[in-house]
């Protein structure tokens, strides 16, 4: 495991901070007495909120992005590829609430690489869309709407970082499993 750096823990700082209070109602200054620094010793490494802000949720869209793309890329039933996905919000979410907290509700306030997240996004959701349609076209999933089996996921996939925070006990692999019992079985045949 590698040394967090000073930036790494300005970082996870600023994302608890950010899950805390929200992204616009946290400043520099806030961060700085949440570390125990001067405002102005941030700036040493880091050049501002918006360079924080893209720093937490660019990395983890794109790590969604990685896991979706090894996920399409498999040979698995379509029912094995949503447990993965779902696998992979567990474990993204559970080594990272802080960060998935401004995932969900700070994207809006990304300035210059907005439009990349929005590609990622859409990007994540079409491929996850592609998946439930090919599930139905094999008779894997029921045949209902796609759109609001993805939606059902996703609501609940997006809102673990509210829940896991409260389980001191949490086992990510046994998590990820009754989350997909509960989450496909209500779908598949």
């Amino acid at each position: 495991m590698k040394q967090e750096t000073r930036k790494d823990e300005i970082i996870n700082t600023a994302a608890k901070l950010f899950k805390e209070k929200g992204y616009s109602a946290v400043t520099m200054r806030d961060l700085a007495t949440a570390m125990g620094i001067k405002a102005a010793s941030l700036y040493n490494h880091i050049n501002s909120k918006q360079e924080i802000l893209k720093a937490i949720i660019i990395s983890i869209a794109e790590e969604f992005t990685s896991g979706m793309n090894s996920i399409i890329q498999s040979e698995a039933s379509s029912i094995s590829k949503l447990e993965s996905i779902v696998a992979l919000h567990v474990n993204i979410t559970s080594n990272n609430t802080n960060g998935m907290a401004s995932l969900n509700n700070d994207w809006m306030h990304l300035e210059d690489q907005l439009d990349y997240y929005l590609q990622l996004r859409n990007e994540y959701e079409a491929n996850f869309l592609g998946i439930i349609n090919e599930g139905v076209t094999a008779s894997e999933i029921k045949n209902s709407n796609p759109e609001i089996i993805m939606f059902s996921m996703l609501t609940t996939l997006r809102s673990l970082y509210l829940w896991i925070p409260k389980k001191e006990d949490l086992n990510a692999k046994n998590l990820g499993q009754s989350l997909s019992e509960v989450l496909i079985s209500g779908i598949n045949n």
